[in-house]
């Protein structure tokens, strides 16, 4: 007779069991300062890139319409078409007339449509090129794909406002080169490209036939004036049919991160690939959420301009606070949602957070979480419902240091 097999014993370890890639993936260091921080009460977190303001009740009553009106169901891979035009009408506005809804996709959320150009554009061992530092979700995705990952450094000037070396990305991007990413303003510093800088770096990758992705979605955040309230883009001046791809999220100017909810502009001959592309990945942006997204763009005329104002009254409360700070450099930037600064004596980033969460009840961002060169800086989002919780987060960083913070 055989032997039943024995239930108990535990099954052996497959070999190779994930890629090497996806196991050698280095963890969120956000998460990671977060992660000690989450649950108590005493915290004031500054940790994450979001507001801590609720959603425009006119975008969610949008998307409770939709799911009492039973609109549960599966819709078209890019998007709904009512959503696209309102898109493409909302962007023309900006960029100008070259934008319609043909070039548009609807994504869930921008995180999301990034990698859906990682995929679209990365063959495993392309070179890509990233300026960074920059939120490490930017770099890990061509990762994920198998690319060979090079950094441009943007370099901190002594003011605390950082610049881009544009010989030095030049030189790096070369006919070699499959795709250059590039994020501004940027997220952690608050960089933002000039037009000048743009069309420096649109030439010369049609020079070279690299792919630019522009993750642009703090263009509306941007405190410098301009003609149409938002910051230089790389659609002001390329043509349709450039090797751009542009990405966008309803996530910081609308206040919709937990939504889900972004969009892509691309040339026109890769959107209906991108369309496949979402097929395997999502299949489709949920109805009621892209309800939502119509509402917002319906209303942008009155949400956009009340949230960068009251985005740039937060910025303009912490950065003076902050400056105030024996040890402290800060730089107010032209756009984003965060203050990165340093600390006199503090080069170790993630031990600096460890320490402000635990013994200061204050939560930021470790600068080294973006790249090598944020080592010994710190984040923090300054997207605040009420500003005034900014400078008690400042007051306890001060009495920190007073009382032995500072090494």
């Amino acid at each position: 007779m055989r032997r039943a097999p024995c239930l108990s014993r535990r099954p052996r370890p497959l070999p190779h069991a994930m890629r090497h890639t996806l196991a050698t993936l280095e963890e969120s260091k956000i998460r990671e300062v977060a992660n000690a921080g989450m649950g108590r009460g005493d915290v004031l977190p500054f940790w994450f890139g979001e507001s801590d303001e609720t959603t425009p009740e006119v975008v969610t009553e949008a998307a409770v319409a939709s799911l009492r009106a039973g609109e549960t169901f599966y819709a078209h891979n890019l998007g709904l078409p009512v959503l696209r035009e309102r898109i493409a009408a909302y962007m023309a506005g900006l960029h100008g007339p070259a934008i319609d809804a043909g070039r548009i996709a609807v994504t869930s959320g921008g995180v999301n449509g990034l990698m859906l150009a990682a995929q679209a554009l990365v063959d495993a061992g392309d070179e890509v090129v990233a300026v960074t530092p920059v939120w490490p979700n930017l770099v890990a995705q061509p990762q994920v794909m198998g690319a060979r990952l090079r950094s441009v450094p943007l370099r901190p000037r002594a003011d605390g406002a950082w610049e881009l070396d544009m010989q030095a990305l030049k030189s790096a991007v070369t006919p070699a080169t499959r795709l250059l990413v590039v994020n501004a303003p940027n997220n952690p510093t608050g960089w933002t490209l000039s037009a000048a800088e743009q069309r420096e770096i649109l030439g010369h990758c049609r020079a070279t036939g690299t792919w630019i992705l522009a993750d642009e979605v703090y263009e509306r955040l941007y405190y410098e004036p301009t003609p149409h309230g938002c910051a230089p883009s790389f659609l002001d001046i390329a043509a349709p049919d450039d090797r751009l791809v542009v990405v966008h999220s309803f996530s910081k100017s609308f206040l919709m991160t937990g939504w889900r909810l972004g969009w892509l502009v691309m040339p026109p001959a890769l959107t209906h690939p991108m369309g496949k592309l979402i097929e395997f990945n999502t299949s489709c942006t949920s109805v009621f959420t892209q309800r939502g997204g119509v509402a917002a763009l319906e209303h942008a005329g009155e949400i956009v301009p009340r949230v960068t104002g009251h985005m740039r009254r937060c910025r303009d409360t912490l950065l003076p606070l902050l400056q105030a700070v024996p040890g402290v450099h800060a730089h107010a930037a032209s756009g984003g949602m965060y203050a990165f600064f340093r600390i006199d004596g503090h080069g170790d980033a993630m031990a600096t957070a460890k320490r402000l969460v635990a013994e200061a009840g204050l939560g930021l961002a470790p600068g080294n979480a973006f790249g090598p060169e944020g080592e010994g800086w710190l984040r923090w989002c300054f997207a605040s419902r009420d500003p005034g919780r900014l400078a008690e987060g400042v007051d306890r960083l001060r009495t920190w240091l007073e009382k032995g913070g500072a090494v």
